[in-house]
């Protein structure tokens, strides 16, 4: 595939991307800011207590058509799958899925909706309040 081919599926995805907007009772939910760039994604997901499969996602945020897009295209592979199978998407799935060379800066990106995910797979516990005086 050429990679203008590749660029325009960025700008369709850019434009009117795939799972986009806020999701009432998520169980999970992962944020990633790129201050180099600006982008500032967060992804949400249901999963069902049973079977651990990921029965809804969507995205918010906003940012340059890589990281947008980036968003789009990641949603549009989890739903259906388990955690597990979640879990085993990898930063060069996402570069394979963009399709086109990025420097440094644009990678990440590129990996801003990956990162969210990441995040949301693996939330940091909230600290501890100080012990009362």
């Amino acid at each position: 595939m050429a990679w203008d081919m590749y660029q325009e599926i960025i700008l369709q995805h850019y434009r009117n991307p795939r799972n986009f907007g806020p999701l009432e009772g998520a169980t999970m939910a992962g944020e990633e800011f790129n201050p180099s760039c600006g982008d500032h994604i967060t992804l949400r997901l249901k999963v069902d207590p049973n079977d651990h499969k990921v029965t809804e996602v969507r995205f918010e945020g906003d940012g340059c058509a890589i990281s947008v897009a980036g968003a789009s295209m990641l949603t549009e592979r989890l739903v259906g799958r388990t955690l597990e199978e979640v879990s085993q998407i990898t930063r060069e799935d996402m570069l394979k899925w963009i399709g086109i060379p990025l420097s440094p800066v644009r990678i990440k990106c590129a990996l801003a909706g990956f990162s969210a995910l990441g995040k949301a797979l693996h939330p940091k516990p909230s600290p501890s309040p100080p012990p009362a005086a």
